[in-house]
């Protein structure tokens, strides 16, 4: 098993579920978009460049979709806590996941990571 499967499969529910089906929505956003373990955290890529990146708080364990360069995003549910550079989603696992503020956040990332 590959290390970013085991990153998936070793997490407990509901989390588990929930960052398999971000997984599954960030890959079918765009085609282009490639799949990458780096810093022991799956990225996500749309060619040489970070776009996003899935983790979990480590206080609450909550989910989280992790935009690179988010601080150039301007969204209200975007978090920059103590970050200078990333802006974070936070994703609750026991609801439906925010198709469409993903979708709208993955289009301003996609459309930023163009411009740089």
């Amino acid at each position: 098993m590959r290390e970013i499967d085991r990153y998936f499969m070793e997490k407990p529910e509901p989390a588990r579920s929930c960052l398999l089906a971000l997984r599954h929505l960030v890959l079918s956003f765009d085609p282009q978009i490639r799949e990458d373990w780096q810093y022991k955290m799956p990225f996500y890529k749309l060619g040489p460049k970070r776009l996003c990146y899935l983790w979990e708080e480590k206080k609450t364990g909550t989910p989280y979709l992790g935009i690179v360069d988010g601080y150039l995003l301007e969204h209200p549910l975007l978090l920059a806590e103590k970050r200078s550079r990333m802006k974070i989603l936070l994703i609750n696992p026991a609801e439906d996941l925010p198709l469409e503020t993903i979708h709208e956040i993955l289009e301003k990332a996609r459309a930023n990571l163009r411009l740089r």
